[in-house]
C-alpha cells in the first residue's frame, strides 16, 4: 500500500462540491448542509437523479468486473469521489487479488477518506494520488509509482467529464482524454460515464442551471459528443448506452422499468 499525503487542514464548506453532492444522492454521510441543499434543489427539478447516481455506481462495478475478468490487473480511477462500498479496488481484487489500483482525486474530503480506499489485498496494491485531472503529467507520474504503463491499464473517469468543458482555452476535456489514452499501452481499457440531456432535456437544463448557480460548471453532453471520447478505440458490446442497460444484472433491469436514467456509459479497448 502507498500511504496518502497528509490531508489539507481545512475543507471549504461555504460552497457545494460535486463529490459531496453525489455522496448525498448515494445516501452517504460525508457531506455538508451546503451540499445537501444543492442536491435537494436538483432532485426537485430532476426526479431521475437518485436513480441515475445509483445506476451509475453499479455500472462502474460491472464495467470493472468485466475488464478484470478479461485479464487486466491494473486500474487508474480518476475522480474517485467519497468511498462507497464496494469500491473499485474491492471489485477488481475480488476477481484477481493481485490487481493494482490507483485512485486520484483533488477534493480534500476524499483525501481524508483515502485510508478506506487503501484497504486492499496483501497480494495486490492500492494507492491514492491527490491530484487534479487537468494536471496530466503529475497525475500520471504519481500513478506510475504503482502502475506499469508499459502493460495494460484500465482508466476510469466515472461521472467526471460533465464537470469539464470542451473549450480548447478552458478544460479541453477531449484533449485531456487523448493525453491519458496516449499514455496507455495497447490492450488497455477506458471506462466512462457522462450525464446527457438527450432523455430529459428540460429537467437536465434546470439541473445544470442549479449547478452553475452554485459555482460548479456542468456540461451534459448529447450522444455524438459522448462518442467522441472513444475516437480510435474499440467499444465493447453493447456499445454506448444508458448505464442501467450496459450488461445489466437483475437490479438494473428493475431500474430500467422504473424510468429513464440520463447517464451514458461505455467501455472501450485500445488496440
Amino acid at each position: 500500500m502507498t500511504a496518502p499525503e497528509p490531508a489539507p487542514t481545512s475543507i471549504d464548506t461555504s460552497r457545494p462540491h460535486p463529490a459531496r453532492v453525489y455522496d448525498w444522492w448515494l445516501g452517504g454521510k460525508d457531506n455538508y448542509p451546503v451540499d445537501e441543499e444543492l442536491a435537494r434543489r436538483i432532485l426537485a427539478v430532476d426526479g431521475t437523479v437518485l436513480r441515475g447516481a445509483r445506476a451509475n455506481r453499479r455500472f462502474m462495478q460491472r464495467a470493472v468486473r468485466t475488464v478484470a475478468e478479461s485479464g487486466t490487473r491494473q486500474f487508474l480511477d480518476i475522480g474517485t469521489g467519497i468511498p462507497t462500498e464496494p469500491n473499485l479496488h474491492q471489485v477488481a481484487q475480488g476477481v484477481a487479488a493481485d490487481s493494482k489500483v490507483v485512485y486520484a482525486d483533488n477534493d480534500p474530503i476524499v483525501l481524508r477518506h483515502a485510508e478506506a480506499l487503501l484497504r486492499g489485498t496483501d497480494e495486490g496494491a492500492t494507492a491514492y494520488v491527490h491530484a487534479d485531472v487537468r494536471d496530466v503529467d503529475t497525475l500520471l507520474a504519481r500513478a506510475a509509482e504503482t502502475l506499469d504503463f508499459k502493460e495494460p491499464v484500465s482508466l476510469s473517469l466515472v461521472a467526471l467529464t460533465h464537470y469539464l468543458d470542451a473549450d480548447p482555452d478552458g478544460d479541453d476535456v477531449y484533449g485531456l482524454l487523448r493525453r491519458y489514452v496516449e499514455a496507455l499501452a495497447p490492450g488497455s481499457h477506458l471506462i466512462l460515464t457522462q450525464v446527457t440531456p438527450d432523455l430529459s432535456p428540460a429537467a437536465m437544463e434546470q439541473a445544470a442551471a442549479n449547478f452553475r448557480r452554485s459555482g460548479t460548471p456542468f456540461h451534459p453532453r448529447a450522444l455524438p459528443d459522448f462518442y467522441r471520447f472513444f475516437d480510435g478505440l474499440e467499444l465493447l458490446g453493447p456499445g454506448v448506452i444508458p448505464v442501467s442497460g450496459w450488461r445489466p444484472e437483475p437490479v438494473d433491469v428493475a431500474v430500467q422499468a422504473e424510468g429513464i436514467v440520463p447517464v451514458y456509459g461505455g467501455v472501450a479497448r485500445k488496440v
